[in-house]
């Protein structure tokens, strides 16, 4: 009886070829398998010919810039909609207050550069954040300036915050500075802070004193 014949039909087939002392079944591969890849073909076949030689259908980058641009409709859209009034009258409605304390409450997030009262203490000790429950502000006290800081971050990135927008969206941000409002009164004055940046820009670094090339005089 030869070894390598199967006993039933449902055995695999042993090769007779040998190598060092392994044999190869001799099976077929399964149908869908087989279909499979028949179909993978057929479509490479099809999307090499449609798209890299008649021009159908569009490029990745195409669709990204697309969704893009369709993102930054959608985003200015809803900033047509943010003003002084709106965010007055957001501050003022308790869902939304709800939502925003929520968001600037998240570890990781407002609460811990400005703290839990907005007053940018801890136990006492002085938070990185400015204090968000008094009169006085550094780049402007308006709800629109709060919430360009917000959503575009601070001038200077290196001792300020950073832009919230990519990472909550304009909603968020919206609901964040209504809850910092609900903290303030409409129509109370604003103060500027004393290292505030000058209109029109941020401040401007002292230029270092020029270095003389005359020699200096022998002190007498």
């Amino acid at each position: 009886m030869d070894p390598n014949k199967p006993t039933s039909s449902n055995e695999p087939t042993l090769r007779d070829h040998v190598y060092d002392g392994i044999q190869e079944y001799d099976q077929k591969l399964p149908n869908w398998w087989l279909f499979t890849l028949y179909i993978a073909i057929v479509w490479f076949v099809l999307n090499w010919v449609f798209y890299y030689q008649l021009g159908f259908g569009s490029s990745d980058t195409a669709v990204i810039d697309q969704a893009m641009a369709e993102m930054q409709v959608a985003r200015d859209k809803q900033m047509e909609t943010i003003t002084d009034k709106k965010l007055w009258e957001m501050s003022r409605d308790p869902a939304v207050l709800a939502a925003g304390k929520a968001t600037f409450m998240t570890p990781g997030m407002c609460v811990t550069c400005h703290g839990t009262e907005l007053n940018g203490m801890l136990a006492g000790a002085k938070l990185p954040g400015l204090p968000l429950d008094d009169q006085q502000w550094k780049y402007g006290g308006t709800p629109t300036e709060i919430f360009k800081i917000v959503r575009k971050g601070s001038p200077d990135i290196t001792k300020g915050m950073a832009a919230w927008e990519i990472v909550l969206g304009v909603k968020k941000v919206s609901e964040v500075v209504a809850y910092v409002l609900s903290h303030h009164h409409e129509g109370e004055p604003i103060t500027k802070a004393p290292d505030s940046p000058p209109a029109g820009g941020a401040a401007v670094a002292p230029a270092a004193p020029a270095t003389s090339t005359t020699p200096a005089s022998p002190v007498k």
